[in-house]
């Protein structure tokens, strides 16, 4: 795996992580009792947004090193992945 195939499975993989952690522990303004008016009722109180792009990438680094782990060690080929998805 090249340079650029490592950075793109990484940008995937954090990409991916980032839509898993965004709704985790958001509140609503309704769940708040402080709803701004003009604005919907499930919008987020609040989002420390900087909290969870640090939370992501390290979360995505860690995943991406597993990844890059299981294909550089051989462990899955593309032969058995072909395999596995044409039963």
């Amino acid at each position: 795996m090249n340079w650029f195939s490592a950075l793109v499975v990484w940008l995937i993989i954090w990409w991916l992580v980032l839509f898993i952690i965004l709704p985790v522990g958001i509140r609503g303004q309704a769940e708040e009792n402080d709803v701004v008016e003009g604005s919907e009722p499930g919008a987020p109180h609040t989002l420390d947004i900087k909290r969870k792009f640090i939370q992501t990438t390290i979360v995505a680094s860690v995943l991406w090193v597993i990844a890059c782990g299981v294909i550089l060690s051989g462990l899955v080929s593309w032969d058995d992945l072909g395999r596995f998805f044409n039963r």
